[in-house]
């Protein structure tokens, strides 16, 4: 819901303001160089202040990283139509992960980059931080109650934590614990197949990274067992 009062519409104001000098930090001095008091002469105010905002720079972290997160999610979600196909639902929602990252090389870098030193994620970052798996799940579950997917195997792995279940797909007898792990397995790659690009270590490796990454998605498409058409 908006502010509806004149000071919370204020504090609202000077809290975007705060983050939105924090996130060019991020671009200069990257996540570990973060301050309070630089954000704080940045905006002429006293760093006592800015504290009242956020108490820590570890609570500004947090904030960003949420933000960053579900910026990326709604990206994901806009991007998948779920009356198209589920090869075609799959790589939309990949392409957008990678577009947001280009456009968002510094936010990307917090939130899968080198981790802050001495910053632990709280678990506030949880929700938004598997807003992406959950659609790439969505498109899967989809997939196993239109009839589309290989029946599964029945083989129990292990190694998948019961509470992921909801977010691969949900239940379906068509998705077991190897569905789901391959699953995780794509997902995962994903990240690693936009930070590998968005970090150059595609650089002299690929002719065309656009293509490149379409041939990966598909890949993975497969592997969780999504028809090619």
């Amino acid at each position: 819901m908006p502010p509806t009062t004149a000071r919370a519409r204020a504090r609202a104001e000077l809290t975007a303001e705060i983050t939105d000098l924090a996130r060019e930090q991020l671009a200069t001095v990257g996540a570990a160089g973060l301050s309070l008091r630089a954000v704080a002469r940045e905006l002429g105010m006293a760093s006592s202040a800015v504290y009242r905002y956020f108490p820590s720079r570890d609570e500004l972290l947090t904030r960003l990283i949420i933000d960053g997160y579900d910026s990326l999610g709604e990206a994901a979600e806009r991007a998948d139509d779920p009356t198209a196909a589920p090869m075609t639902r799959w790589l939309a929602v990949c392409r957008a992960v990678r577009r947001w990252a280009l456009a968002h090389p510094h936010e990307y870098a917090l939130l899968y980059g080198s981790p802050v030193p001495g910053y632990r994620a709280p678990q506030d970052t949880v929700p938004a931080a598997v807003r992406v798996g959950a659609v790439l799940g969505r498109v899967l579950g989809d997939a196993a109650r239109a009839g589309l997917l290989p029946p599964a195997t029945g083989r129990s792995t292990g190694t998948v934590h019961p509470d992921v279940a909801p977010v691969l797909g949900g239940d379906h007898p068509a998705l077991d614990d190897a569905v789901r792990a391959r699953a995780l397995l794509a997902w995962s790659s994903l990240f690693g197949a936009v930070s590998f690009e968005l970090f150059g270590h595609l650089v002299g490796s690929v002719a065309d990274a656009d293509a490149f990454f379409d041939d990966a998605m598909r890949d993975l498409a497969g592997l969780v067992g999504l028809p090619d058409s």
